[in-house]
């Protein structure tokens, strides 16, 4: 995307039900350290859930296959247009940067509402490409943001607007903040980030364990492997028809599906039993030798492994869960229109405390491989060869490197969400991301 110093961004603040808070954004311009204080002083004044909705140019360069695409007539592309509509109504800088039709919609939701909906339900997704970066459809998405000018839509805009917004909409009390009540359009939009999200840790999940099985050639592991990623076809299905706001039905598949996941997420458990045992059982402080390591990690000092195939099954099966999660949290909350996301958070949080759980546990069995100190092999010649030496380093070298990245109990961050809008309103919704702040 381009850096443009004198780019004007409208900033809708969205929420979730009926709520009064001081007049914090006024109508004059915003820099982006000002919106971010605006974000964190909302989330913790207000007893509903709040988010801020911007409207950035097309980047030049955008992958679209890594969201998923909803068309004009989705209840989120309606929620979207309808708003964007009644919005330029009553804003010259809503109507300005709305007028082409398409651009790039960025939802934040605040840290709070994020621990909410479940500790590990977004997480960073690793760049390949760039050290410490992460995917994003808005690249640059920092540089931009520092760059820019966000205007508040007025309040007259705000009010026009929410009658467009959902079943819910309205505009906050008199006296307040630009409050528009949109809860359907921030439900969904979460819904679908946090689906995409999960979507693309699944698809990274069978990339890893493709490469695994091709050195294995474990037909057991292989057929787990297919019987989860065989589960995909109910779960797209059941999503398209939920976000059409359609019923689901038997003929989808889906119970099937659950089943699938809830039998692997099972192993998973005992698996995570299994390494927690034996690493209980390792003489405390002492150096460990590779090869009593490798009965209970099998091939944790080579490349690939069973354990490392474990781990990526393991991946997968929480992907797909968090998957079916969101499915359940949108089907309850379309059941009960007035009470829209509350449903819907409470339903996430629900199941997603068993895969925190089981996600924090096998972070911390890599966090306590990554730090053992391996002893020298036990032989009977008392010098090793080059060869054997270099095993041995590769070996610590990536049982070390276990811990990189691994995220143990860490802080909620605000959750990004991207939506690209294209002139026809057909939208594409990027995986949910933590904010960068």
């Amino acid at each position: 995307m381009t850096d443009d110093r004198e780019a004007i961004v409208p900033v809708w603040t969205l929420a979730t039900g009926d709520v009064q808070v001081p007049a914090l954004a006024g109508d004059g311009p915003m820099t982006a350290e000002r919106l971010t204080e605006l974000r964190s002083v909302l989330a913790v004044l207000a007893d509903q859930p709040i988010a801020t909705l911007e409207v950035h140019p097309l980047p030049d360069e955008l992958d679209r296959g890594l969201g998923i695409p909803l068309d004009a007539v989705s209840p989120l592309a309606q929620h979207l247009s309808q708003l964007i509509t009644q919005s330029a109504r009553g804003s010259s800088a809503s109507a300005t940067a709305t007028v082409a039709g398409e651009g790039l919609y960025r939802m934040v939701v605040p840290a709070k509402v994020a621990a909410q909906l479940g500790q590990g339900i977004v997480r960073p997704m690793a760049s390949k490409t760039v050290a410490g970066g992460i995917h994003s459809a808005l690249m640059n998405s920092t540089g931009i943001a520092a760059n820019a000018t966000f205007v508040p839509v007025s309040k007259a805009a705000a009010a026009g607007a929410a009658g467009g917004a959902g079943v819910t909409a309205g505009v906050a009390v008199a006296g307040s903040t630009a409050l528009t009540v949109a809860a359907p359009l921030v439900l969904m939009a979460v819904a679908v980030g946090v689906s995409a999200h999960a979507d693309h840790k699944r698809q990274q999940a069978i990339e890893h364990i493709t490469e695994l099985l091709e050195q294995l050639h474990d037909q057991r592991l292989a057929d787990e492997r297919s019987e989860l990623d065989g589960c995909r076809d109910a779960i797209d299905k059941a999503t398209a028809v939920l976000l059409d706001q359609g019923k689901l039905g038997a003929s989808l598949g889906l119970d099937s599906a659950v089943h699938a996941i809830s039998k692997a997420l099972a192993a998973v458990a005992r698996r995570l039993g299994r390494w927690q045992s034996a690493l209980d059982e390792l003489p405390e402080g002492k150096a460990v030798e590779i090869g009593a390591l490798a009965k209970s990690f099998p091939g944790i000092g080579d490349g690939g492994g069973i354990f490392r195939t474990h781990l990526e099954l393991a991946a997968l099966a929480v992907a797909l869960k968090q998957r079916v999660i969101v499915l359940q949290a949108v089907e309850h909350a379309q059941s009960d229109p007035g009470n829209v996301f509350e449903n819907f958070a409470r339903t996430l949080k629900a199941d997603q405390r068993r895969l925190d759980a089981l996600e924090s546990g096998i972070a911390g069995v890599l966090v306590r491989l990554s730090a053992l100190e391996l002893a020298r092999p036990q032989g009977l010649l008392p010098v090793f060869t080059t060869g054997e030496v270099d095993r041995l380093m590769r070996a610590a070298h990536r049982i070390r490197r276990l811990g990189d990245g691994v995220a143990v109990n860490g802080r909620a961050a605000d959750v990004a969400i991207e939506i690209v809008r294209d002139k026809d309103g057909s939208v594409v919704v990027f995986p949910a991301l933590p904010a960068q702040s």
